[in-house]
């Protein structure tokens, strides 16, 4: 890329380091990120209430829950390609405004196969929002903050939670989980915002007039790129297994009676220990940012992965007390979310422009389709285990990422290409 596309430094402290445009860009990803987070979790806040309404088993629920993810993976991956070929900003826009329509005719759902439907039609946007918003930032930003950039854009997924949760205390008891799902419609109105004022990437409008050669998905699939790829999506395939096995489940795991394996909070109750928990997690995405652009994108990721690995279990074999959930809550939200930052800004300086899109999409939702089955397998395991010693079994997964990490190269402070 020529000096020109290049994301300015405007030198200062780092929140003036970045230009308006990266500002704006910011804004409009990181709430985009943050209503997706929303509208997905409203599905984990009632699953019980659709669980007892369509009869289905535990195993049954998450198989839905995994239903939406390996969409969302396949979603991701066309965003990726359609991000390269028309753009980061109408890429935005498209994903956005599917799955919040999609998510408003949930609640329509009469039948079992009808809310697969629509739960599949949901995951294919929100997996194109990550894809399409995490390389617009990249691009926007200057090298020396994009770790900050990328992991305040993630941490809007941790408020979108809060948003879901203190939605479904104040909805669930009264109203019923179909109005959950008719408010999830909402963040449609984020495209009109994005229309009016979102410049295009620079990086793109380059790549997408120079060499045709250069934006061939096959360069992916054979050297130098195909072994960052491969490395990529395994580390992304094990952390995604042990996020959604472990958070998809969480709600219900708190709400649960103590017999089933919970830890006998009850729904109104529970949102209690979701939110700091939640907090956390904003935390974990910021601060991540942060320390991924001091000490470099690997050695922070270890440090959340392994942080992690060690305190799952530990929040798994402890539904008895309640004090200890509230404690621990916070550092589990901290740790178990706060990695995720590294895939937006390491994947954006692994590839070059032309596929970059494409290549985010490929490695990210590769993972995310592995690990759409955690919901299921999750399920099935708790029924005869309890969901608390269950949910522990992720730890395993958590160190093992730490591991894979180590063979991909360090990218803190590389220019966009």
């Amino acid at each position: 890329m020529s000096e020109s596309a290049q994301p300015r430094d405007m030198g200062g402290p780092w929140w003036r380091a970045a230009d308006r445009t990266a500002w704006r860009t910011l804004l409009a990803a990181g709430a985009g990120w943050m209503l997706d987070g929303m509208d997905v979790m409203l599905y984990a806040f009632a699953l019980s209430h659709i669980q007892a309404e369509f009869n289905l088993s535990p195993a049954g629920a998450g198989a839905l829950a995994s239903a939406t993810l390996v969409a969302s993976a396949l979603g991701g991956l066309l965003s990726g390609y359609v991000a390269d070929r028309i753009g980061r900003v109408r890429a935005l826009m498209l994903s956005i405004a599917i799955f919040s329509v999609f998510t408003g005719l949930t609640a329509t759902s009469t039948t079992v196969w009808q809310l697969v439907l629509w739960r599949v039609l949901v995951g294919i946007g929100m997996g194109g929002e990550w894809a399409a918003g995490s390389v617009l930032v990249a691009e926007a930003w200057p090298a020396r903050h994009r770790g900050k950039a990328i992991g305040l854009m993630q941490s809007g997924w941790a408020l979108g939670v809060i948003i879901a949760a203190i939605m479904s205390a104040a909805i669930l008891p009264m109203w019923g989980w179909r109005w959950l799902f008719v408010i999830g419609v909402a963040p449609a109105l984020l495209v009109f915002w994005i229309r009016r004022g979102l410049p295009e990437s620079e990086s793109w409008k380059m790549a997408s007039t120079g060499d045709a050669s250069t934006r061939s998905l096959g360069l992916l699939f054979r050297p130098p790129l195909l072994k960052k790829v491969v490395i990529a999506s395994i580390t992304a395939s094990v952390l995604m297994f042990a996020y959604w096995g472990l958070f998809t489940w969480m709600p219900t795991y708190l709400a649960s009676p103590i017999e089933k394996g919970g830890a006998g909070l009850g729904i109104v109750k529970s949102m209690g220990w979701v939110i700091p928990m939640q907090l956390g997690a904003f935390f974990g995405y910021a601060s991540f940012g942060f320390l991924a652009d001091w000490f470099g994108r690997k050695p922070a990721f270890i440090a959340f992965v392994l942080a992690a690995a060690i305190l799952v279990p530990i929040y798994g074999n402890n539904a008895r007390s309640e004090l200890m959930l509230m404690i621990l809550g916070p550092f589990i939200g901290f740790f178990g979310h706060g990695y995720f930052s590294v895939f937006g800004a390491m994947l954006a300086e692994l590839f070059p422009p032309g596929i970059r899109g494409s290549a985010q999409g490929l490695c990210y939702n590769f993972g995310r389709g592995v690990g759409a089955a955690a919901p299921w397998i999750i399920g099935a395991l708790a029924e005869s285990r309890g969901l608390g010693p269950t949910l522990g079994l992720t730890s395993i997964l958590f160190a093992a990422g730490a591991g894979l990490i180590l063979l991909l190269p360090e990218t803190r402070g590389k220019e966009i290409e």
